[in-house]
């Protein structure tokens, strides 16, 4: 059985995603979800599907506290899912392995700075006919690992950033899981 390691920050919901499709799988599952939020629902959600949860701080992850526990785990994919910390060299050297979804078409709204309302209100502030989702692996600099998926959206009848969200929540609970799958059995 294939380990995969969540890491997230907030509500968790591309993680509950994730977590039900690979309840439909019989060669992988969600090992852990890390959260550098205490109060994070996404903790919530580890909880009911009885899943180990580990809290740790910024000084943590980017010392040895989060790599330790990591060595222990020995996942075999470590997936950002809403997780909105840089995700330290430290840890890449050791697990290279790393993937992470953006709400955006990158290059475009990348970055620091670029995440969830941040990069929709960007979208709609420059008029985009279309936006969408990038799937791409985790290196040392934001957002600019090599792609493995991209899928866009349409957005021209949107007139809020929340109405964009919604369109972009869409696309990543429908294909993220898959696309997980699919990179833990190399066809990425």
């Amino acid at each position: 059985m294939k380990k995969i390691v969540l890491f997230a920050s907030g509500n968790g919901s591309n993680a509950e995603a994730i977590i039900r499709y690979l309840d439909h799988q019989s060669t992988a599952t969600v090992a852990a979800i890390f959260s550098n939020k205490f109060d994070a629902k996404v903790l919530d959600r580890a909880k009911n599907h009885g899943i180990p949860s580990i809290v740790f701080t910024k000084a943590q992850l980017n010392e040895t506290f989060v790599l330790e526990q990591l060595e222990q785990l020995q996942p075999d994919l470590i997936v950002l899912a809403g997780f909105l910390l840089k995700f330290p060299e430290l840890i890449l050297s050791e697990f290279p392995k790393v993937i992470n979804i953006h709400p955006a078409l990158l290059p475009k709204y990348g970055g620091k700075g670029m995440y969830g309302r941040h990069v929709h209100q960007a979208v709609l502030d420059n008029k985009e006919k279309e936006t969408g989702i990038t799937i791409h692996y985790v290196n040392e600099n934001y957002d600019e690992g090599k792609f493995i998926f991209q899928k866009a959206v349409n957005i021209e009848d949107c007139k809020t950033a929340e109405e964009i969200a919604q369109k972009v929540h869409e696309l990543e609970h429908q294909h993220f899981p898959r696309v997980i799958f699919e990179v833990l059995n190399s066809k990425f």
